[in-house]
């Protein structure tokens, strides 16, 4: 049976910053948003899932193959340290499962012959375009 694989903690590197937007005088004093950082490489995620996450066309991954996430939904920073986690072992649950492979088929004998009848469709109706000389 296959287990997911679960972000460890203590593999995460935390940073307090001051969240951005609307919040009053409170936004410039507390910092209450939080950068996540995940070194994947440095991880012990199964070799297979670190080289499908790193191999994520994902803004969120640096070329170091660090995963950066910042949370600042919240007014606690408790909150937005649990939805960076949370946030985290989503990404790392999208790779965990290999995608289906896929099965080549071949178009139907009736798709054939409706690709082909609008052809021969679109072909008249271009062929009537063409004027003759009067």
């Amino acid at each position: 049976m296959n287990r997911r694989p679960v972000v460890q903690p203590h593999e995460v590197t935390w940073t307090a910053i001051r969240a951005q937007g609307a919040g009053g005088q409170n936004v410039n004093k507390v910092s209450n948003a939080v950068h996540l950082r995940y070194d994947v490489r440095a991880s012990s995620l199964p070799p297979d899932v670190k080289e499908r996450l790193l191999a994520l066309r994902d803004s969120r991954l640096t070329l170091e193959g660090v995963v950066v996430i910042k949370a600042q939904a919240h007014r606690s920073l408790e909150m937005n340290r649990a939805e960076a986690l949370e946030r985290l072992q989503t990404l790392v649950d999208s790779v965990a499962t290999l995608p289906p492979t896929r099965r080549p088929t071949k178009p139907t004998r009736g798709s054939q012959l409706r690709r082909l009848a609008g052809k021969k469709r679109d072909a008249a109706i271009k062929a009537g375009r063409r004027g003759g000389v009067d």
